[in-house]
């Protein structure tokens, strides 16, 4: 049995003939009869019906479907590694990214990759870090960026940087001061990302400032996206909380004023990966052009407030890439 073998039959099933699998694979339609029936010589079995134009697939055909499947898309996706070894010029690559990238970097990052690789695809894959933590450890993406803390079983994790976490109101009086948990739990509260909940990295840290305290964070409002949440603070619906990065955007309401928490609560921004994998040249790369970027959006590093670099993280990865 050959991946050529295989290949031939997958193209036969899927398109009904063997006209088309060999039209697909650029060879004459006796090559493509030969390959089927060695395979089914091979195993003594037959793998369609020939009843007029269209091929039907025997019980046996239908096991293999599945399988040979499997072997033809990872040996097209093991192509396409080597493709991009020698130089990145084409293919796909799927990057897993925390669900505010559009605040941090994903814009620009999106736009210098496409202008230094045109022809390559980028799939950019999550709804929370939660979601993409799962991703790469099943093996679906090759890399993520989250926002930790986060599940690290079977996983890598490279800080990159810290943006810290703010507590958003309508009401200044509510934030005219560094803002206690005792606070926050005495007046409504709005929190997005309602699909993954607690798993949420950012509010997980706040229900565990909360349990420390003997108190319970229950929000009265709970939606999917930031931009509700937002929409629900600045009618007096609750207060949330917002990273600083999001505060910096243009389209931050500027009604809603913003006040650390009394002590500091940080977003921490991480590359993720599978223990003992490595990054192709294209994640690699991407995650360059990332760093670069957050590097140049962490203006005033050391001091409060402020976006800062983790330092080591790019040193500790670089070394195990």
């Amino acid at each position: 049995m050959t991946i050529t073998q295989l290949r031939a039959f997958v193209y036969a099933a899927e398109h009904g003939s063997f006209t088309s699998a060999a039209s697909r694979l650029g060879v004459s339609q006796p090559t493509i009869s030969a390959l089927i029936r060695k395979l089914e010589e091979h195993h003594e079995l037959p793998l369609f019906i020939r009843t007029g134009r269209k091929l039907a697939l025997t019980a046996a055909g239908s096991e293999l479907l599945g399988w040979a499947r499997q072997i033809v898309e990872t040996a097209e996706l093991a192509d396409e590694a080597l493709v991009e070894l020698r130089g990145i010029q084409r293919g796909s690559i799927s990057l897993g990214v925390l669900r505010n990238a559009n605040f941090y970097f994903l814009p620009d990052m999106v736009e210098r990759f496409h202008r230094r690789r045109p022809n390559v695809n980028l799939r950019l894959f999550g709804q929370n870090s939660f979601e993409v933590v799962e991703g790469v450890r099943n093996g679906q993406l090759e890399a993520g960026i989250v926002v930790l803390p986060v599940p690290d079983e079977e996983l890598e994790v490279f800080p990159l940087v810290q943006d810290e976490v703010l507590w958003a109101s309508i009401h200044p009086e509510r934030v005219a001061a560094p803002v206690s948990i005792e606070q926050i739990v005495s007046n409504p509260v709005v929190l997005y990302d309602a699909s993954y909940s607690w798993n949420d990295p950012t509010r997980r840290q706040l229900s565990e400032r909360a349990q420390e305290r003997g108190l319970r964070l229950q929000p009265r409002l709970e939606v999917e996206y930031l931009e509700a949440a937002l929409e629900l603070v600045k009618r007096g619906l609750g207060d949330t909380m917002v990273s600083r990065a999001v505060t910096q955007n243009v389209n931050f309401p500027p009604e809603i004023h913003v006040a650390s928490f009394e002590t500091p609560l940080y977003d921490t921004i991480a590359v993720i990966r599978r223990r003992n994998s490595v990054y192709s040249p294209a994640i690699r790369e991407l995650i360059d052009i990332v760093n670069d970027i957050l590097k140049e959006r962490a203006y005033g590093n050391g001091r409060p407030g402020r976006t800062n670099l983790v330092q080591g993280g790019r040193e500790g990865e670089d070394e195990r890439a």
